[in-house]
């Protein structure tokens, strides 16, 4: 049984299957609500009922509280429709959004290889294309989890039958460790996608001839990866620069690359640090934002800033680039957050991000 979904302002109504969210029948139609956890935690989804019932799910009493849900607030990522139901959300235009509509994929593993003592590289041949932009992510199946893993995809756009993705094994973590204990060359996998609103935003670099900046650390370096070859390949020539950071020179991956990359291209410059005791490291050494710092001698400004890797990183890399003169507007990331993380108090300063 299905019932009808009619979101306002756009005005557009879909068809939503039964036991299916709000959140999910908005993004296979190629409709983008805000979210981040998906886990009825960080409240990032939260829409207006104006219209009939729906079940709150598993909506956390503290992401929506007894008086949002009598004023009729609902996590759109929590909700299901319990008859034809209007909602009103946040909708945000941007203008650089190809909003494509989020599809099932299965695939077969074509190769895996250690990238890095920590991270897999895991090649995924698909059973259709994926149209997806630089920057995106897809979410992985798990056989007997329910709960899909979000990792983002590391090759360029135009390789859409095979997809790249980057794994770092996290301790205790059931999707990372069957990644990288069980998972082989010729098994096939169930993924989704294309999710997520880090791009580039291209229409503002051209306009305002902004160049690009992309900081990177760890796993993080899988999204920049893809922006950066899908904006090569497309003859970009304005200055884009590349800050990677790792602990230590063998947890630095695509190393090879992008060094190679640099030659090939002048516009294109790659500064990879390593944080930790290296003494023939030939290289920048400290954090990615103090790599950044140095290289740019603290002024950032005439640059939009991609920022991805772990939630302290981001963060220090933020301060720096506010610190040399780069505001907000300027400035993109975007954090997977897990049901632990998804608790924590969010900055009201970057909740668009």
């Amino acid at each position: 049984m299905s019932h009808q979904l009619t979101i306002e302002p756009l005005g557009q109504v879909l068809e939503v299957e039964d036991g299916q969210t709000i959140l999910d029948a908005s993004l296979r139609a190629g409709i983008y609500l805000p979210h981040a956890c998906c886990h009825g935690l960080c409240a990032t989804c939260k829409i207006r009922v104006t219209d009939g019932e729906i079940d709150h799910g598993e909506a956390s009493t503290f992401a929506l509280m007894d008086y949002e849900r009598d004023e009729g607030q609902a996590l759109a990522c929590c909700a299901t429709l319990q008859s034809d139901v209007t909602i009103e959300a946040e909708i945000e235009e941007e203008p650089d959004a190809q909003n494509l509509p989020v599809e099932d994929f299965e695939g077969t593993i074509s190769r895996i290889e250690n990238l890095t003592p920590t991270i897999k590289g895991v090649w995924i041949e698909l059973d259709k294309p994926m149209t997806f932009q630089a920057g995106q992510y897809v979410r992985l199946h798990m056989p007997g989890e329910a709960a899909p893993r979000a990792f983002s995809i590391a090759s360029a756009p135009r390789q859409a039958g095979e997809i790249e993705l980057n794994v770092r094994i996290v301790p205790g973590g059931k999707t990372t460790g069957w990644v990288h204990q069980q998972l082989k060359a010729g098994d096939t996998v169930k993924l989704s996608g294309p999710y997520g609103r880090f791009f580039v935003r291209e229409s503002a670099h051209r306009q305002e001839k902004l160049a690009y900046l992309f900081l990177a650390g760890g796993s993080g370096l899988s999204s920049p990866r893809s922006m950066i070859l899908d904006l090569l390949a497309q003859g970009c020539d304005r200055p884009i620069v590349l800050v990677n950071g790792a602990r230590s020179p063998d947890e630095l991956y695509h190393h090879d690359e992008f060094l190679a990359l640099a030659r090939q291209h002048p516009n294109f410059t790659y500064v990879a640090a390593v944080s930790g005791d290296a003494p023939d490291w030939p290289g920048a050494k400290g954090f990615v934002h103090e790599a950044a710092k140095a290289h740019f001698n603290n002024d950032f400004r005439g640059h939009k800033a991609y920022l991805c890797g772990p939630p302290l990183m981001i963060d220090a890399c933020i301060t720096t680039l506010m610190q040399g003169r780069l505001f907000e507007r300027d400035i993109y990331t975007e954090k997977f957050i897990s049901a632990a993380d998804a608790q924590q108090v969010r900055s009201p300063l970057f909740k668009k991000i």
